[in-house]
């Protein structure tokens, strides 16, 4: 099919830009409208983009999916966002990244391990789906329009009747990408929520059959709406005692995002520190660093109560070391932190500084939000300004944090030689895609989760929880 002809299928007026800021949540929190300076940045970029476009003698599409497109966006996201007063983070790139295409690769593109540890593919029981939701279309919004090396797949609440994604559909498209040469790209995750009837039993099979490599359980859901504790001994405790007996000692716990006001408690990362002091054999891996859509995150407050800072606190009081069993993932919080990459810098300033450098991990909850690469093209040029840096002890975004957050950091719960991986990556079916599909790349720059108050509480629901 001719170039031309194909890009009719996604946005050929080049409308949509590279860098997706909007209000689509994951379906595991309210959508938050954008504020003001969002609506700027968005506006700048649009302007930016037809302008750069015209310097570059290309049309709107052809430069929207360059990487000048991507760094023409950001730039404009820095003007919006000094000029609100924001200045405690930014995206460092040179000026003329937006029109010359070295520059902007100098900015953007990169060779790391990239690691996401929390993906998602919506099953049949899916909702906010575009048709896009079948395992081919899974693949190249993951592994060809992103520089995702591997992921983990994840899984969201629900009912046992109504999950959005079983383990077979989770497992058939493991098997897809395992199966073009052997490829290890995709791991997947057994869900362990204890407070369900089933679940707990279903452990055993999870292990010995489909070969899950970590356990996915979240605290404040419940198929009566009620929540539990980490350190509940009719439900947190046996899950994590059955995992160490199961010998797969990775806990993935899904920690702020609360769903409402019910089981809000249930949803705060207090327990973490308990129970990773009580377990130093089993790694927790805290799913969204606790942090709560809405709220602002600054220094680090102890007094809190919630947050980012909850996670922070009740590590430290519970002597649990830096760089040890708990780790800190950033699956949406990034994605929600690029609104203000003044809070992003005391997001991943606070976390490094208090969790450990070592304990940082890339999640991008996708393909909620369509393809990653803007979220890895961001952190890429994400950085921390001078002033955080001495005020707060925050540290500077060198490339070597860059590497650890985006992948090597999660090599060592998961036991991964990286060398391995990155040499079998290199050489694969799904390179030899991607290597060819850059050559015309046709990104479709759209998210898939909901964006309202109103399609958030119609997912829940379908899933049988509790909105309240």
């Amino acid at each position: 099919m001719a170039r031309n002809a194909f890009m009719r299928d996604w946005d050929p007026e080049g409308t949509r830009l590279p860098i997706k800021l909007d209000s689509t949540s994951n379906g595991e929190f309210a959508p938050v409208p954008l504020d003001a300076t969002n609506r700027l940045a968005n506006r700048l970029a649009q302007e930016a983009a037809g302008e750069n476009a015209r310097r570059r003698g290309l049309g709107r599409r052809s430069f929207m999916v360059s990487a000048c497109g991507a760094a023409s966006t950001l730039l404009a996201h820095n003007r919006a966002n000094a000029a609100a007063g924001r200045t405690g983070g930014f995206f460092e790139l040179e000026e003329v990244a937006a029109v010359d295409p070295e520059a902007a690769a100098e900015g953007l593109e990169g060779r790391e391990f990239v690691f996401d540890v929390q993906g998602h593919f919506v099953g049949q029981h899916g909702l906010g789906r575009t048709g896009l939701g079948d395992a081919q279309q899974f693949i190249k919004d993951i592994f060809l329009d992103s520089d995702t090396d591997m992921m983990v797949l994840s899984f969201i609440p629900s009912r046992r009747e109504k999950e959005l994604l079983t383990i077979q559909e989770a497992d058939e498209a493991r098997r897809i990408i395992d199966e073009m040469e052997g490829t290890k790209r995709l791991l997947i995750h057994g869900r362990a929520n204890p407070n369900q009837e089933g679940d707990l039993e279903g452990m055993d099979e999870l292990a010995e059959k489909w070969g899950v490599v970590a356990w996915k359980c979240y605290t404040q859901w419940g198929p009566d709406g009620r929540g539990f504790f980490l350190h509940d001994e009719d439900t947190g405790l046996k899950m994590i005692e059955k995992a160490r007996a199961l010998g797969v000692k990775n806990i993935c716990v899904h920690k702020g995002l609360p769903f409402g006001q019910k089981s809000y408690r249930h949803s705060l990362a207090s327990d973490v520190g308990i129970v990773a002091r009580m377990f130093p054999d089993v790694n927790f891996l805290i799913y969204h660093s606790g942090f709560i859509a809405g709220q602002k995150e600054g220094p680090y407050d102890p007094g809190r109560g919630e947050g980012v800072d909850e996670l922070i606190r009740s590590v430290e009081e519970n002597g649990v070391a830096r760089n040890s069993n708990v780790y800190a993932e950033l699956g949406s919080t990034w994605r929600y932190a690029l609104r203000d990459p003044e809070m992003a810098a005391h997001i991943i300033g606070k976390l490094v500084r208090h969790i450990g450098e070592k304990n940082v991990l890339y999640g991008s909850d996708c393909i909620w939000y369509g393809s990653p690469q803007d979220q890895i093209q961001a952190l890429r040029s994400f950085q921390i300004s001078e002033e955080f840096q001495e005020r707060y002890g925050y540290p500077k975004m060198t490339p070597e944090l860059r590497a650890r957050i985006f992948g090597l950091n999660a090599t060592r719960p998961y036991g991964i030689d990286v060398e391995e991986a990155l040499r079998r990556a290199r050489r694969d079916a799904i390179e030899r895609r991607r290597s060819a599909y850059r050559q015309q790349p046709n990104p479709h720059y759209l998210t898939f989760g909901p964006r309202t108050r109103r399609a958030f509480l119609a997912n829940l629901r379908a899933r049988g929880g509790s909105p309240v």
